[in-house]
């Protein structure tokens, strides 16, 4: 064998053995990323810091627990400020200059649709949003115009219509006022609260919607004030929300206030003062009781020192790990890929996975050995449908002083027995 060759076939084994060394990472240059677009300025701010951290601890685990594909996962974040067209560029910068092979995506469904129908679906890439309930995604999927790509960790808007207002109903509060936001997940809350209220004896008797980002309310406050309420639900994030009640208040409004879900948040207990909110409450979507949530819960409390019992914080660390799994799961890094593997990462035959590296460890062993698994995270079971939705169930919430307390948890049946009740 002369030089010449031997360069050759040295070179040739060297190629062989770095392909089969990197097996694992098939066609992905390490790190392997994934994309979030979330708020962590505008009116969500407070909230969405939360529901990134939430993220960062998933990433964190997903690379302690072995990566993907033999690689580790660059987590790449940018802030939407709750605006839909700074959600999108956002997206877009994602997906075709970082190279994203998955997204996280976003916290309001008015951000969230936009990301879908403009940038996601079309680049056929997997998004799954933690927060986003409006029925139009339902709808979307329906119509073949997600085409399979997007799904979410978190139940439909009818969870966060339906309890309050039995609970409304409960109290004897026959005349409410609703003030909401102005975006689909606002209207679809308001139209769904409605048709729940009607049904259990009671009236809307006045709907305002409101605008984000504005310096006073007082003319929405006023309107819905006219029709002298014995309650008033309000659909808000934190900002505008301790805005609204703050002049509600001021104005002579009723401290029977009922809270949606994103105001389950100390921000908004702490600008409007405790003192004016010992009347009110709110409900939220709800985890259930087991090992797997309480592990998520001692790890976040470690990793921040904060409990993680707020908005969003279950179902963004819900969301990532699935995508993480899925791409271990797929044969490739391709959007189609993830996209089948997601629901794989729920089968009902398979190992339970819980939450932390350990538990993502433990579901790379079998998936390289061929086996099933089913995740089970800080939200419990979760089971996509056809459409990419899950249900869910709930809770309900009101304030202690500075604290956020859980009255009572709604399970899966209960909730299955209130949208009879409600829907027929």
């Amino acid at each position: 064998m002369n030089k010449t060759k031997g360069l050759m076939l040295a070179s040739l084994l060297a190629a062989t053995a770095f392909s089969t060394s990197s097996a694992m990472a098939e066609d992905a240059a390490c790190p392997v990323k994934i994309g979030g677009v979330l708020s962590l300025t505008g009116s969500m701010g407070a909230v969405g810091k939360n529901i990134a951290s939430s993220a960062q601890l998933a990433i964190a685990n997903i690379n302690e627990g072995g990566g993907v594909k033999g690689c580790q996962v660059e987590f790449v974040l940018r802030d939407d400020q709750g605006q839909p067209n700074v959600g999108v560029d956002a997206a877009k910068f994602l997906v075709d200059v970082e190279g994203v092979k998955a997204l996280t995506a976003s916290i309001g469904s008015g951000v969230t649709i936009p990301i879908l129908t403009s940038v996601t679906a079309p680049s056929q890439i997997p998004q799954i949003a933690c927060c986003a309930s409006a029925p139009v995604l339902t709808t979307l999927a329906q119509e073949g115009k997600t085409g399979g790509f997007f799904f979410r960790t978190q139940p439909t808007v009818k969870n966060l219509a339906y309890p309050p207002a039995k609970i409304a109903a409960e109290r004897g509060f026959k005349r409410i006022a609703v003030i909401y936001l102005n975006n689909d997940y606002g209207t679809s809350l308001e139209k769904d609260f409605r048709k729940a209220t009607e049904k259990l004896g009671g009236e809307v008797v006045k709907s305002v919607a409101f605008n984000e980002n504005q310096a006073s309310y007082r003319a929405e406050v006023s309107a819905a004030l006219a029709e002298k309420p014995d309650a008033m639900f309000l659909v808000a994030f934190p900002q505008d929300g301790a805005t609204i009640t703050r002049e509600w208040i001021s104005l002579g409004g009723t401290q029977d206030l009922i809270l949606n879900n994103a105001l389950r948040s100390p921000d908004f207990v702490k600008a409007v003062g405790a003192k004016y909110l010992t009347k009110a409450f709110g409900t939220d979507n709800a985890s259930v009781a087991g090992p797997e949530i309480e592990a998520f819960k001692q790890a976040f409390n470690a990793a921040y020192g904060i409990s993680s019992d707020g908005p969003g914080i279950y179902s963004e660390y819900d969301a990532v790990m699935i995508l993480g799994l899925a791409m271990n799961i797929a044969p490739d890094l391709s959007g189609a890929s993830i996209r089948d593997a997601v629901r794989k990462t729920q089968a009902a035959e398979g190992e339970v996975i819980g939450t932390g590296p350990a538990e993502f460890k433990k579901a790379l062993e079998l998936i390289k050995a061929g086996k099933p698994i089913k995740f089970v995270g800080s939200l419990g079971e979760i089971e996509f449908d056809a459409y990419g939705d899950i249900s869910g169930p709930a809770l309900s919430w009101h304030i202690q002083g500075d604290e956020l307390i859980i009255d009572k948890t709604y399970s899966n049946e209960d909730m299955k027995k209130l949208f009879a009740e409600i829907e027929g």
